[in-house]
């Protein structure tokens, strides 16, 4: 394949009228991929004797304000009324990270269809008016699942992740033979809109490998990234993670006097690029919920273009982790991250306007020269009837209509289990069962919850902190059930290397001689829709144990966005309409689950809750999302 090649620069070489340049305040309505026809330069960096260094897009001067929007976080309906949205504030430029472990679920099978559509959703940012920065990893952090790493990467127990290890090279090469091919087309030289491509992700704050962001470089290289390559570390680690002949760029909450310290002494000559600036922050569960000042959020904005800094905000628009999507934390205690991405952003979870999105229209208008688009309208809400679930399905019954049980001698981790094609299990929630004919002691350590049973009745709960137990004894024999829930997998530090989910294991007094013929068998539970040529059953009052609850949301002729709220139901997932819409769980903060009208249909919509210990009354509708206080 032929790359495109530079042609030097152009100057003025388009024919614009000089009064459009850069004077005081920027006027960049001839910078616009739609306009911008004549592709040589692209962007670049600049400096001149006694002028702060800059960028230049096609030889005229450029600033980089950016927002950033997950498109596998948003509904593709709604793609372009963020977009739109984005543009309508003031910003000229979209990043978003591209999730290795949803375009790569199972090894060697690619999904980039539906709302993994990347090539769609970045040639809409063209069709807005908006340059992009694609930040590609193969990792990305973003309080996803093992950072967006596959988990089948972690069925080798030798393979060392974010390295030049032999085994994680081919497995990143062969996913950038199938997603680099994607990318090429949309670069700024080939017609597209992206003017620049981040070179794997705060790699700095990992570190265990010399050579491995060169090797990832050089990757993006070989396959037709042309572009402006760059890098992002938080301010203390930038050092570490700056390429020579890389941009280095920053994430930060706010600027302090040594903010730039350790950047410009990796690049002194270099413009001043803040990669993540964060607006606000991500939940995590039986945490309080997390906000920042749009006050101080402006003032640093405002800071920005005083000092000609480029930045990007983080998030614009934060979305949803739908289904299993979400990553955690663990520094000492596991964390799981909370369904909504909300982020305190710019824009809601449902994309509704913000304080902070009037205050920082308001900064750009006024520092621009041409006026803004107009506001785009708000997507409708509306409150629709109670949903009462009316039958139920108690997961031993639901058994049966699951995929077919696993045998092994001994118990195996979600990701090891020999199913999906040989790569495991991603997400959700595996069953461990086995018949014992004596009580006694069960040491096991469960990643990351499990619920233990003696055929359906609950005696206690593991975790990675609780990992012993007492079984009472009993006569006959019985069914040892043990239902382990995956609640995200560490998406940030060395620990991800660790995330191995269900990981039960036996030691010396795990009743191992009273397990008859000593098998394991193993259920894997991550979606509702088999269980709908199930027997359904009257729901009895107050059940509990896991069970699946059925009921129908009415939406009437014209379906509006709405958010669940799960009153008095514990722990679980909610399917409507098949699409799993994320966790719900009692200890807050989050309250409420996002339900997009692009997934309802006109009139009866079918409602599958799985709840894993207690269910309650009914599922309400409200207009907007409600937190639980903590602390």
């Amino acid at each position: 394949m032929k790359f495109p090649q530079p042609c030097g620069t152009v100057g003025d070489g388009q024919g614009l009228p000089s009064n459009l340049e850069h004077s005081g305040r920027y006027n960049w309505a001839y910078l616009t991929p739609a306009k911008l026809k004549i592709r040589d330069v692209g962007l670049q960096t600049r400096s001149s004797v006694g002028g702060k260094p800059h960028f230049t897009l096609e030889g005229h001067k450029f600033w980089i304000f950016g927002g950033s929007i997950h498109y596998f976080r948003v509904p593709r309906a709604y793609w372009k009324d963020r977009l739109l949205k984005l543009k309508a504030c003031g910003f000229n430029t979209l990043t978003t990270y591209v999730p290795w472990n949803l375009h790569e679920p199972e090894r060697g099978k690619f999904d980039f269809s539906g709302n993994l559509d990347l090539e769609a959703f970045i040639w809409m940012a063209a069709e807005v008016g908006l340059w992009v920065i694609l930040r590609p990893g193969p990792y990305i952090c973003s309080e996803i699942d093992l950072g967006g790493l596959p988990s089948w990467l972690l069925q080798d127990p030798d393979l060392n992740l974010r390295t030049t290890d032999k085994g994680f090279v081919e497995a990143v090469n062969r996913y950038f033979d199938h997603l680099i091919p994607r990318m090429v087309p949309l670069q700024y030289h080939w017609g597209g809109p992206v003017i620049a491509v981040q070179v794997e992700n705060e790699y700095g704050s990992y570190n265990k490998d010399k050579n491995y962001m060169l090797s990832m470089r050089q990757a993006l290289l070989n396959r037709g990234i042309f572009e402006l390559l760059l890098t992002s570390d938080n301010e203390k680690d930038v050092h570490k993670g700056y390429i020579k002949g890389v941009l280095a760029t920053i994430n930060m909450k706010a600027l302090s006097n040594g903010s730039f310290r350790l950047l410009k002494k990796v690049q002194a000559k270099q413009p001043t690029m803040i990669m993540e600036f964060w607006v606000g922050w991500y939940d995590t569960w039986g945490e309080p919920h997390l906000v920042r000042d749009a006050k101080e959020v402006e003032q640093t904005v405002l800071k920005f273009f005083n000092s000609e800094i480029s930045f990007n905000v983080y998030m614009f628009h934060g979305g949803t982790n739908f289904g299993f999507m979400n990553g955690a934390m663990d520094y000492g205690k596991h964390k799981s991250v909370a369904t909504s991405y909300d982020y305190d952003a710019l824009l809601t979870e449902a994309g509704d306007y913000t304080e902070k999105y009037f205050k920082l229209r308001e900064l750009f208008r006024s520092t621009l020269a041409i006026p803004l688009p107009p506001l785009p309208d708000l997507v409708p809400k509306a409150v629709y009837p109670a949903v009462r679930p009316s039958s139920y399905l108690p997961l031993w019954e639901a058994l049966r209509y699951l995929d077919e049980p696993v045998k092994s001698i001994l118990p195996i981790n979600m990701e090891n289990l020999p199913i999906n094609n040989g790569s495991g299990q991603s997400y959700g929630f595996v069953l461990y069962e086995t018949s014992i004919c004596s009580g006694g002691y069960l040491s096991a350590s469960a990643q990351d919850m499990a619920q233990v049973f003696l055929n359906d009745k609950i005696i206690g709960f593991l975790n990675d902190i609780i990992q012993k137990m007492n079984i009472p004894q009993f006569t006959g024999c019985q069914l040892l059930r043990i239902l382990v829930e995956n609640q995200g997998r560490v998406n940030y530090s060395w620990k991800m290397e660790e995330e191995r989910k269900g990981r039960l294991w036996a030691g010396e007094e795990v009743l191992a001689s009273s397990i008859v013929g000593g098998a394991f068998f193993f259920f894997t539970i991550s979606s509702s829709l088999r269980l709908r040529s199930a027997t359904w059953k009257p729901i009895p009052e107050g059940y509990f144990g896991p069970a699946f609850y059925r009921g129908t949301l009415r939406a009437g002729p014209s379906p509006k966005d709405t958010f669940l709220r799960l009153l008095n139901w514990t722990c679980g997932f909610v399917f409507v309409n098949g699409h799993n819409l994320g966790r719900y769980w009692n200890i807050g903060p989050q309250q409420t689950l996002y339900l997009p009208a692009a997934w309802l249909h006109p009139e009866d919509n079918e409602v599958i809750l799985f709840e894993t210990l207690l269910s309650g009354s009914e599922v309400q509708s409200v207009k907007s999302p409600s937190y639980k206080k903590l602390f």
